[in-house]
């Protein structure tokens, strides 16, 4: 994996592909950056990414994908991604700090466009009240949250409770304390002390974490 910028996205991405054990390849055009971080990651190249032939030098085109985790500057955010679309990177990844920007990036051949702030922002929106612990949406307000358990589901089982039936969402799994992690099936029980796996409609999600 190439990750070119190496401000908090950019670490935090790296830092995490490598605690998947992948292999990363991180581009910085500070050279105060590339030193402070050389020995926290896997290999770190001291090189301006806008320049299409230092890219080629560092053999940008072999990667299968690249993240452009530029967005102090939009211009060279714009350039590097413009780059590494036109080295046949197959699937080029780039952080976008507004609409404008992500616009841009997608016109420009980008395969995916993230916006960090905007994400981080939306799911505390979900966190801050305290009902959910974790939430994921998906672009057809198709989302899946871990949640405590409301109140009906204590002590009882999927089927006794039927939370599809009557809430309108799907318990997909039960993390008990000290136990591991279990898909949910009609005959599991549920407890207050447990975490459960929820999908379903954004809106009715809240609803029912609401009544927890």
């Amino acid at each position: 994996m190439l990750v070119v910028g190496l401000g908090r996205f950019g670490i935090a991405l790296s830092e995490q592909l490598i605690a998947q054990n992948k292999e990363v390849l991180a581009v910085e055009r500070s050279r105060s950056l590339a030193q402070k971080h050389a020995d926290s990651l896997t290999h770190v190249v001291e090189a301006d990414a806008t320049d299409i032939e230092a890219l080629k030098q560092l053999g940008a085109e072999e990667f299968d994908s690249a993240v452009v985790g530029v967005g102090t500057s939009i211009e060279s955010s714009v350039l590097i991604a413009a780059n590494l679309v036109d080295l046949g990177v197959k699937q080029v990844w780039a952080k976008a700090i507004n609409p404008t920007h992500g616009k841009i990036l997608t016109r420009i051949g980008c395969h995916h466009v993230i916006y960090p702030e905007h994400d981080a922002g939306v799911r505390a929106a979900h966190l801050v009240p305290g009902q959910m612990l974790d939430f994921i949406k998906f672009d057809d307000d198709f989302a899946i949250v871990k949640m405590r358990p409301p109140k009906d589901l204590h002590g009882k089982t999927i089927d006794q409770c039927q939370p599809r039936k009557r809430h309108g969402v799907n318990v997909v799994g039960v993390k008990s304390p000290g136990k591991d992690f279990v898909y949910a099936q009609p005959d599991t029980k549920v407890s207050a002390g447990d975490t459960i796996i929820v999908s379903g409609d954004v809106t009715v999600l809240e609803g029912f974490a609401d009544s927890a």
